[in-house]
């Protein structure tokens, strides 16, 4: 009598990555063709360093990891020749208790409303838990401006359209190296950018949580908003301090943008992770009513092609 065949087993897990140069690179259930019955998390890690072919990578935290029986897909990925995967890179900075974001602004505070130890006495021995208290300005770490910033009768967080925020069609400027601060509309003109997220990288974010952030950073000039405005851009990014050159108080590229229902993100980090183009970019905000910024989780998601 022939011998059953044993099901094919894959596993499927979470993975947090994190990078040794910032920033970081997260992963929702992930599938892996596994060849017997169990993978440790060591082995685990090791695959997604070697299949996304990632470097400099510090650590990697593998999470709700399962066993599933599952036919294996490698045999049909290698028979193209190929595999695809998407992969996200954070480009936020995280929130700290006391950092300053910008200069003359509080700091946040992040603390304790419940602790765990006093939380005890409210539930079956064994049981804790611990409710977070955060108090904070709305232009902190990395955040977007809605037009309600901007403009009393803009639209506000809660009015921003999911489509505008997420799963966005992107592309970068990369402008790191340059001693000009001024960035002008020529940066910009061979691109299409219409309908698309332009995401401008600088190289400011290299001092984030040091004094030089807040002096002489790099930023958009009038013209390069109004060119960004009538080629169509859906939202602007930048890694640096402000947009706007903080000695003009008329504050034009925020006026330009917002005034043409065009969110910014500022304070981007991470963005030396980026390809120039063939990205998605989500930068999403709580939905608050009368607010006009709002700290978010920016992320860019690439679909990659590889070869086994």
């Amino acid at each position: 009598m022939a011998s059953q065949q044993q099901p094919e087993k894959r596993v499927q897990f979470d993975f947090d990555v994190t990078f040794t140069n910032g920033g970081g690179l997260r992963g929702d259930s992930f599938r892996l063709d596994i060849p017997g019955e169990d993978i440790d998390d060591d082995a685990l890690a090791n695959h997604v360093v070697r299949d996304l072919r990632l470097l400099m990578v510090q650590s990697i935290h593998i999470t709700n990891k399962r066993l599933i029986d599952e036919p294996h897909k490698r045999g049909i990925e290698a028979s193209s020749g190929m595999a695809n995967f998407r992969r996200h890179i954070d480009l936020s900075h995280s929130i700290e208790d006391g950092m300053i974001t910008y200069k003359g602004l509080p700091a946040p505070i992040v603390c304790d409303f419940l602790s765990r130890e006093q939380s005890r006495a409210n539930y079956a021995e064994g049981t804790e838990f611990q409710i977070g208290k955060i108090e904070l300005v709305s232009n902190t770490s990395t955040y977007i401006d809605s037009p309600f910033h901007r403009f009393a009768d803009g639209h506000d967080l809660s009015e921003l359209a999911l489509d505008g925020l997420a799963d966005l069609d992107a592309v970068l400027v990369r402008l790191t190296g340059s001693q000009e601060r001024a960035i002008n509309h020529s940066v910009f003109a061979a691109l299409d950018v219409r309908g698309k997220v332009v995401l401008v990288h600088t190289g400011w974010a290299s001092h984030w949580r040091t004094d030089q952030y807040f002096e002489g950073h790099p930023f958009l000039t009038e013209d390069a908003a109004a060119w960004l405005r009538d080629a169509g851009a859906l939202l602007v990014g930048i890694d640096s301090y402000n947009i706007d050159d903080t000695a003009n108080l008329r504050r034009p590229v925020h006026s330009i943008l917002l005034g043409a229902e065009i969110p910014i993100v500022e304070h981007l980090c991470a963005m030396e992770q980026l390809p120039p183009r063939g990205f998605r970019f989500t930068a999403v905000p709580v939905k608050v009513k009368g607010m006009g910024t709002f700290p978010v989780r920016a992320y860019a998601t690439i679909q990659e092609t590889i070869t086994p």
